[in-house]
């Protein structure tokens, strides 16, 4: 893909964020079915960031992630990506 149509791209699927620039979820991306590596590679390229979530709290004590099957691979992709303000312009 070239950078005007990843720009395009990403553009059509993102979203204003609270921070005045955009953001995309990693699931848009994957599910728009363009080469998802280089879209990725596009937001780091322009200071895209990926949006870092606090852990939701649990009720079910120490070991709710263990019996929930959440595994620590799933903390460690994000699921947004933060474009900065102008870059979508």
């Amino acid at each position: 893909m070239d950078d005007e149509a990843i720009r395009i791209l990403v553009t059509r699927l993102s979203r204003p964020h609270r921070s005045g620039g955009k953001v995309i979820e990693r699931a848009a991306i994957l599910a728009a079915g363009a080469d998802s590596a280089a879209v990725l590679a596009w937001i780091a390229a322009h200071d895209g960031q990926p949006e870092t979530l606090a852990p939701a709290l649990s009720t079910r004590g120490l070991h709710s992630a263990r019996l929930s099957g959440s595994s620590a691979t799933d903390a460690s992709t994000p699921r947004r990506y933060v474009v900065p303000p102008g870059v979508l312009s």
